[in-house]
């Protein structure tokens, strides 16, 4: 070969080199260029599986699955999980990122349950083959590559996919930023989301904020700051206190079902969800045993409903609070939660404010 064929091929490896740098990877990116045998085969199925993750394998009649996987990348980690059901607790993942000095490093995780500390490196229930594991930085993507060896090919199979902006600190893995379960079907190339157990989450949160959180704090609002309304008030009171139980205690419900498939160790959030739920129980109950105006121990009875209300109110919203954060519900559940507090809190101020105003002032008699 002369040189201008050398130059041309040379010019031509280069373009190849600055087309992949300049974008972030996707099925049309031909990453041959990247890796040696056997992750550089052309006959990879590519699939996008989740945001830009685009997900490239093949797999052998002995079950031997290759993989590389890709991800927009500047600072953190990039995994990669398999889950007998779609829960992160009890899977095995690979991980990727790049270290200081930009050393590369990738390595098998076992996810013993939701603490940093039971997420243990060099561990898990992955069989990886003979084939070193690699990862590379290239242009704006990550790729990870390495092979499992399964006892046959694999069909379906649910994946987890996750990412965080820290970087691991001594094989430690820092709380990733957002992650994906979803079930994927090798034999086909498809994926379909797994609404399991993350839309159970949703649903759970929902009913809590929408029924402990929104519907009787304004329920006790009504009580407190519309008695002006004749027996308006007292029917509009009992309408959102009944509907916000019947939404609490289904938020119990679905919490309580969720915890029997995930077994999340949150006992505090638990301990209280039915902590709130028997007060709640105790105030529906002493509506039906309401004494009447001239009874003598009405004055008692108004005291006990009043601070146990009062008690609930706080301890929902404390529950809710913390919920969002073992639940990982992320920046829109914190934001959208803050935005009713403070709508309740601005409103409760402004009824105070107006209740001071209507309150008879007391007669001060002349001195004689």
């Amino acid at each position: 070969m002369d040189t201008a064929a050398y130059l041309a091929a040379a010019i031509a490896y280069l373009s190849a080199i600055t087309a992949i740098q300049a974008q972030l990877d996707s099925c049309a990116t031909e990453i041959s260029i990247l890796f040696h045998s056997p992750f550089n085969s052309s006959a990879f199925t590519c699939h996008p599986v989740w945001k830009s993750f685009t997900l490239r394998y093949s797999q052998s009649e002995d079950g031997v699955l290759s993989v590389v996987l890709s991800a927009p990348y500047t600072t953190g980690w990039v995994g990669m999980g398999f889950s007998n059901d779609g829960m992160m607790v009890g899977s095995s993942a690979m991980v990727g990122w790049i270290g200081r000095a930009g050393k590369a490093h990738i390595r098998q995780f076992h996810l013993r349950s939701q603490s940093s500390s039971d997420v243990i490196v060099n561990e898990g229930n992955l069989l990886l083959t003979g084939v070193k594991p690699a990862v590379l930085l290239f242009g704006s993507s990550i790729y990870l590559a390495f092979q499992v060896k399964f006892l046959s090919p694999v069909a379906e199979q649910k994946l987890l996919f996750a990412f965080a902006t820290e970087t691991p600190n001594e094989f430690r893995l820092t709380k990733h930023e957002d992650k994906v379960s979803i079930n994927f079907d090798f034999s086909s190339g498809s994926s379909s989301g797994s609404s399991f157990p993350y839309k159970m989450k949703r649903t759970h949160g929902a009913l809590a904020i929408f029924g402990w959180g929104i519907l009787l704090p304004i329920g006790a609002m009504v009580a407190r700051y519309c008695k002006q309304w004749d027996g308006l008030w007292f029917e509009l009171h009992l309408a959102f206190q009944f509907v916000g139980f019947f939404f609490g205690l289904a938020a119990v419900v679905t919490g309580i079902s969720l915890n029997n498939k995930i077994y999340a160790e949150i006992a505090l959030h638990r301990g209280l969800g039915i902590f709130i739920l028997a007060l709640g129980i105790l105030q529906v109950a002493a509506f039906f045993v309401r004494p009447s105006k001239e009874s003598k121990i009405r004055k008692y009875w108004n005291w006990y409903h009043h601070w146990v209300g009062r008690l609930v109110l706080f301890m929902a919203a404390v529950n809710i609070v913390l919920g969002i954060g073992v639940g990982d519900g992320g920046a829109s559940w914190k934001v959208g939660y803050g935005f009713c507090v403070a709508f309740i809190l601005i409103a409760c101020i402004i009824g105070e404010c107006m209740l001071c105003g209507r309150l008879p002032s007391k007669q001060v008699a002349a001195p004689s």
